[in-house]
């Protein structure tokens, strides 16, 4: 897996490597340690897939009490995916970055 830093600190893009051959390809999405290498650290406990028509624009997800972090996979077709640190404490609060994944 490859971690590439964006704009934003604490977020990141991940590369996953993709194994294929005539039979069709194998990736690995989660593995807790190369996630813990590559800087991201968090404990995962949930994991949602959801399917969006073309030109669908999903909303904000935020959390005060149970901050989450979040990682979004594109199955099919492309997302341009935009993360904007909203923490009125933070010295990047208000600044944003966006990738098409």
């Amino acid at each position: 897996m490859e971690f590439i830093d964006t704009d934003l600190p604490g977020v990141k893009r991940v590369v996953p490597k993709r194994f294929g051959d005539h039979r069709g390809f194998f990736m690995e999405t989660w593995q807790e340690h190369r996630f813990h290498v590559g800087g991201i650290g968090w404990h995962f406990v949930q994991d949602n897939h959801s399917l969006s028509s073309q030109y669908v624009l999903r909303g904000i997800h935020y959390q005060i009490f149970q901050p989450q972090g979040k990682l979004v996979r594109v199955v099919r077709g492309e997302v341009f995916d935009v993360a904007v640190d909203l923490r009125r404490s933070s010295s990047d609060f208000g600044r944003w970055t966006g990738v098409t994944l």
